[in-house]
């Protein structure tokens, strides 16, 4: 397959971590996802109902971020990648990239994160 729907930088807040700090106060994150489905009809016609609505994708993403309260980004961008491919049928695999982009860790680093691909079976 070579057609691929790409959202780039979502930005939400979520309480996710294991530290005691990370389980009161949520903490900025950053989502990557790559969408693979066919959206040749969708191009051909210019018709939303023929491909994915990526302002659902987002808003299904944050809404998972924002009530998982999941101890390991592993946990969240495996529960993100499982609830996009549920989400529409035509989707044959999703990328899921998260970061926290101010960790609590004491080493100066930009961003700490984890990224899954899922493919339908």
């Amino acid at each position: 397959m070579s057609d691929l729907i790409e959202l780039r930088e979502l930005r939400c807040s979520a309480i996710v971590g294991v530290l005691a700090e990370e389980r009161v106060r949520a903490q900025p994150l950053v989502f990557d996802l790559d969408i693979e489905r066919p959206f040749e009809e969708a191009a051909m016609n210019d018709d939303i109902a023929a491909t994915t609505n990526y302002a659902d994708v987002l808003s299904l993403t944050a809404t998972v971020a924002a009530e998982g309260r999941f101890l390991l980004l592993e946990t969240l961008a495996q529960r993100v990648a499982h609830e996009i491919l549920s989400y529409d049928a035509e989707i044959t695999s999703v990328t899921v990239a998260v970061r926290k982009v101010r960790p609590p860790v004491a080493q100066d680093v930009a961003s700490v994160g984890v990224r899954c691909s899922v493919q339908r079976s």
